[in-house]
């Protein structure tokens, strides 16, 4: 797994370790990692004190290793360009996420609202069928009453 990490040394024999400082989710999605995490790093005399490398790792949390790192300039200024080149700065990023929640919030009372009218109909579908049931039933009182009646021989005639 990829962090982006900062390269620290220790002691006067500069004992190595890595600070990670964020991890790779998906090819184009890093989450912070806000709690201190440190991995011990041997290769220190490569890489200057402070410096961003991109670390690969293996292993679970305890046992993470480091297979590889980089310097991390070249990835920091491969974002930075894209950004630029594509106009993407803090205030439009501010505006397409205030847009977006202006969607979901939109997309939520839509939601909303079609689900009243579904339990509106819902409960209209219902009375038309309590309708029908006692139209039915009058009906088969109505039929009966006029079988009784034509049965009845005081009304023949």
């Amino acid at each position: 797994m990829l962090y982006l990490a900062q390269v620290q040394k220790k002691g006067f024999l500069g004992k190595g370790e890595l600070r990670l400082l964020a991890s790779q989710k998906t090819e184009h999605s890093w989450t912070l990692i806000t709690k201190e995490d440190i991995v011990p790093f041997s290769d220190t005399d490569t890489f200057n004190e402070g410096m961003l490398v991109i670390a690969d790792l293996s292993g679970s949390h305890e046992g993470r290793k480091v297979v590889s790192v980089k310097d991390a300039k070249d990835w920091v200024l491969d974002i930075m360009q894209k950004f630029l080149k594509d106009g993407i700065t803090p205030a439009f990023l501010q505006q397409e996420t205030e847009r977006a929640e202006q969607w979901r919030q939109s997309l939520t009372l839509q939601s909303q609202e079609l689900n009243r009218r579904s339990l509106e109909l819902e409960a209209r579908r219902e009375q038309i069928q309590m309708l029908e049931d006692s139209l039915k039933q009058e009906k088969k009182l109505v039929e009966s009453m006029v079988a009784q009646q034509n049965s009845d021989p005081k009304h023949k005639g």
